[in-house]
């Protein structure tokens, strides 16, 4: 089984900021891909269809990392931590509301091989 860890960061707006909000969310891709441990980091918009009407927020971050390790080093670089500060935690910032969780592919009580090292 991988070690990999799946991000879902997801965002709501403020009123009339969601164009802003995105572009901003898409300038953090690029330096983010670079990491070590990044395997996937791509912002994502909510489109409308019949097919799919469930309810969220309006804009989500789908991330793919190797290792949790990975993902918590991410979230300490500074580029991340003044993303929340500015955007997020300000009374000024863009964000409504946010959501970050990350998830795991090992099923619970998974009989993992020992690695010998």
């Amino acid at each position: 089984m991988s070690k990999k860890v799946y991000c879902l960061a997801q965002f709501q707006p403020k009123p009339g900021k969601e164009a802003e909000l995105f572009q901003i969310l898409q300038s953090l891709e690029p330096n983010t891909l670079r990491e070590d441990g990044c395997l996937q980091y791509r912002v994502t918009r909510q489109v409308p269809t019949p097919y799919a009407d469930g309810k969220s927020f309006p804009i989500v971050f789908n991330e793919i990392w190797s290792d949790i390790n990975a993902f918590e080093a991410h979230c300490q670089r500074d580029e991340i931590v003044n993303f929340f500060n500015t955007y997020c935690l300000a009374e000024t910032g863009l964000a409504q509301d946010w959501n970050v969780c990350i998830y795991t592919d090992e099923p619970q009580g998974y009989d993992a091989p020992n690695v010998l090292k």
